[in-house]
């Protein structure tokens, strides 16, 4: 019988795009204080992509930023090259990066939708499939991708027009990507209710709004990120999302709940 000790699995990393604030952040601190070293994405937020950093480094030991403009595709296709370039390896990547700009069917425009369409969707699809390329190298490994979705596509109302439609596509592209990136890759949907207050509610509005579910409330970012983590590791998990929002998605609202 050897006497020698098991060689230790190597520390999980993980991709999160938009992770220098709000609910990106929080899915970072999550999965770094569950031991996940955590590549921070970026595009203009520098000083919170830092702290991020500095406040993942604290809990799990290592994290680094990575600075990608998601709308554009050269730069998307750079980015996890970039991430394994310094970590080694990438075993998961979670779609937390959102453009979120209002628009309605009365004004509507092209340029709107392919603005959405690159960044909320397209740049998610080019990262699942620089997964798949990347573990195709490294024997056994499996990977996973999570897309941050939005309970709106199971209560739509005409606002944010643009962005819905973004997130409709990824919600199709989870199916899709699921069935073309097995058994290597899984992707799983999160779809959160109203989580995080904004500028364009008052706080008082919020906790208000927030309340509005079957539950008596919404999603917290502590919820969701904890869904993020629930999927990561639940291994017969794919082609599908998960939704954490009270129940917000069985009420009817007429208006996106910043314009209620």
């Amino acid at each position: 019988m050897s006497n020698e000790s098991p060689t230790p699995a190597p520390q999980r990393t993980v991709l999160i795009t938009g992770a220098a604030k709000r609910l990106g952040r929080e899915i970072a601190l999550n999965l770094a204080k569950d031991g996940w070293r955590v590549a921070v994405h970026f595009r203009d937020s520098v000083e919170e992509a830092s702290k991020t950093v500095a406040d993942c480094k604290r809990l799990a030991g290592v994290s680094a930023s990575f600075r990608a403009n998601l709308a554009n595709e050269t730069a998307v296709r750079n980015l996890l090259p970039n991430v394994v370039a310094q970590f080694g390896h990438v075993d998961a990547v979670v779609n937390s990066a959102s453009t979120f700009e209002h628009d309605t069917p009365e004004d509507f425009s092209f340029a709107a939708m392919e603005k959405h369409m690159r960044s909320n969707a397209g740049a998610a699809i080019l990262l699942s499939q620089a997964l798949l390329e990347h573990l195709k190298d490294r024997a056994e490994a499996t990977g996973v991708v999570i897309n941050l979705l939005d309970q709106k596509l199971w209560n739509q109302n005409p606002d944010f027009l643009s962005y819905t439609l973004s997130k409709a596509a990824l919600e199709a592209a989870n199916t899709m990507l699921a069935i073309a990136l097995a058994p290597r890759v899984r992707v799983v949907g999160v779809a959160p209710g109203l989580t995080l207050t904004s500028h364009i509610l008052r706080p008082e509005k919020f906790e208000m709004l927030h309340k509005l579910s079957p539950l008596g409330h919404s999603s917290t970012a502590a919820d969701v990120a904890a869904t993020v983590a629930f999927a990561l590791n639940n291994n017969s998990i794919t082609g599908t999302t998960l939704l954490v929002d009270g129940g917000q998605h069985l009420m009817k609202f007429e208006r996106d709940f910043s314009l209620m």
